[in-house]
């Protein structure tokens, strides 16, 4: 399960006894930090949290401010400077050298449009989605806190903001969406928004295994653990079967030429072949071919089984195009000495992350520049 979809569960549970909750929100970043923005916690009025803004290091103190803000029943917005070595509230010492702003905001059962309820209507669309938050970095100015959610057509407000207001924040959305990547506004209005985090959600990774064995069991484990959604499939019951794969795994039971029928296809949609079965991976790979939007297709096994489906392939008259050849990794994997099932399935998900993030895996301490780009934190002027 996905963090966000962690704290909304925790958040209907506590909804239910009626529990008061504050949700806080790294809004903006500046410099180095274990977390960017977006990370977020859930804290109840008994100290209970659910997820995390760091490493560790502010949610002590970022506990009390919550309960403050709940007291108070407030939007706050608390600066954490991890550069001032200095400092005992944070912790000392802790090398991050970053600004981090922090939204705590009180949740209101009543109010159907409170921030968590906003998060639900689109945390579990299969699209893309924007949350915009607002948030004043002079600290005694109101902070309005999530205003909007929005999947680039639809759009969800917690309150009636301006049309002028409400068309930027629809507008940039969209581009948001586009540029698939989050932004920071700075708007001058009448609405006291003077900051604006516009949070860009992507689909959730959907990782659908062709083979249901021992080794499937493993990978299926670990990808949950990153959030992803797991499809498994196989043409044999005693293996494919929910007994076997524990959580949200999805397990189908099919023929190979049927695979296809129970996926939804999308840019976020990755395959691992691996049933250990060299007609049915071939059966299913023939199925994979001149689908444009699939980004990721992994074949387990030696270079030579691979060179052996592209010669059958040849001999029927398939031809695969550059696209194709492109996506198709055999054998699957980064070169991580592995040789474990669980070591083999985390070289899988490093290769698979590293496509869909397009970056090229290297140990970070060849990096010559920060580890993320600082100009994403950069705000862009916007006078309504």
């Amino acid at each position: 399960m996905r963090e966000l979809e962690t704290i909304l569960s925790s958040y209907s549970d506590l909804k239910s006894k009626d529990i008061k909750c504050v949700l806080a929100t790294v809004v903006h970043v500046e410099g180095s930090s274990y977390r960017r923005a977006g990370a977020r916690m859930l804290v109840d009025e008994y100290g209970n949290i659910t997820g995390a803004i760091s490493g560790g290091c502010l949610e002590g103190d970022a506990l009390k401010k919550a309960l403050f803000a709940l007291e108070k029943q407030e939007n706050k917005l608390i600066t954490y400077d991890t550069s001032d070595e200095d400092d005992a509230v944070i912790g000392a010492q802790l090398g991050c050298n970053g600004v981090i702003q922090v939204l705590f905001e009180p949740v209101d059962y009543g109010n159907n449009n409170n921030v968590c309820e906003l998060l639900k209507m689109v945390v579990d669309i299969e699209v893309p989605w924007v949350a915009s938050i607002g948030f004043n970095l002079d600290n005694t100015q109101k902070q309005l806190g999530t205003v909007l959610v929005s999947n680039g057509q639809k759009v969800f407000a917690h309150k009636n903001l301006e049309k002028a207001t409400l068309k930027v924040l629809h507008e940039k959305s969209r581009e948001v969406i586009d540029n698939e990547r989050s932004s920071f506004l700075e708007m001058d209005g009448n609405e006291g928004m003077s900051h604006i985090f516009m949070e860009f959600h992507p689909s959730p990774v959907q990782l659908v295994l062709v083979g249901a064995g021992n080794d499937a069991q493993i990978l299926a484990q670990q990808a949950e653990l990153l959030g992803w959604k797991v499809i498994v499939t196989d043409g044999r019951p005693t293996h494919a079967n929910k007994s076997r794969f524990v959580g949200s795994c999805q397990v189908i039971v099919t023929k190979p030429e049927a695979t296809l029928e129970n996926v939804r296809l999308d840019e976020r949609t990755c395959f691992v072949l691996m049933s250990h079965n060299y007609n049915y991976d071939l059966s299913v790979l023939k199925l994979l071919l001149d689908k444009p939007e699939l980004p990721y297709i992994g074949i387990l096994g030696p270079l030579k089984k691979y060179q052996r489906m592209l010669d059958e392939l040849a001999d029927e008259g398939v031809e695969l195009s550059e696209n194709d050849l492109s996506k198709i990794h055999a054998p699957i994997g980064l070169e991580m000495g592995a040789e474990t099932p669980a070591e083999i399935g985390l070289s899988i998900l490093a290769e698979i992350q590293s496509v869909l993030t397009h970056k090229t895996p290297m140990p970070l301490k060849q990096k010559k520049a920060p580890i993320h780009d600082h100009h994403e934190s950069q705000f862009q002027k916007i006078a309504i």
